[in-house]
């Protein structure tokens, strides 16, 4: 035991003087080549391509709206790919909300879309025109206080599969406000 004591007290300088160097060598590293000139820079990405499916019109009527007189209306026009097929449905929601979040209303309409075959020559893409009502009421059915609310109207393309419907294109949602009195 005692040798091994001996052993450890002639080791002790040298241990110390090995954590002296390999400390002053990390710092002078770190000097000479500095965290940020290893890190690899983030490459700037060209823009997402916009969709072939597209809300090209939307019409919010009548504002300011009054809840119990009448509905609130979406008028959504939709600009659909150029080819669809005989299977594919077209789906368009709304999300109304207060400025609290406390009062939410979630329209949703699907129907389905005819086959447009492409033209050759032509260069207009088949259109939709698509209605969404609001009653005013919100998700517990009270009507909806005076106020700001925002929407956001989003659309998309579903084909049939084996488990149900699939999302198979998404376009860019459209997003605004209307005055509640």
């Amino acid at each position: 035991m005692t040798m091994l004591m001996s052993a450890v007290a002639r080791l002790q300088p040298i241990l110390q003087k090995t954590v002296l160097w390999a400390g002053l060598l990390g710092l002078c590293l770190s000097i000479l080549f500095p965290i940020d000139g290893v890190a690899k820079q983030k490459q700037s990405r060209p823009p997402r391509p916009e969709p072939e499916l597209k809300i090209i019109g939307l019409n919010v009527t009548p504002t300011p709206y009054t809840p119990g007189n009448g509905s609130l209306q979406f008028d959504v026009t939709v600009q659909l790919p150029k080819e669809v097929e005989h299977s594919t449905l077209l789906e368009v929601t709304s999300l109304i909300s207060s400025p609290s979040r406390a009062s939410l209303r979630f329209l949703t309409q699907r129907q389905s879309v005819e086959a447009y075959p492409a033209v050759t020559g032509e260069h207009e893409r088949p259109k939709v025109s698509i209605a969404l009502l609001w009653d005013g009421q919100d998700h517990r059915h009270q009507p909806a206080s005076a106020g700001t609310y925002s929407y956001e109207v989003r659309i998309k393309l579903l084909t049939n599969g084996d488990k149900g419907p699939r999302t198979t294109m998404v376009a860019w949602p459209k997003r605004g406000t209307v005055k509640v009195k």
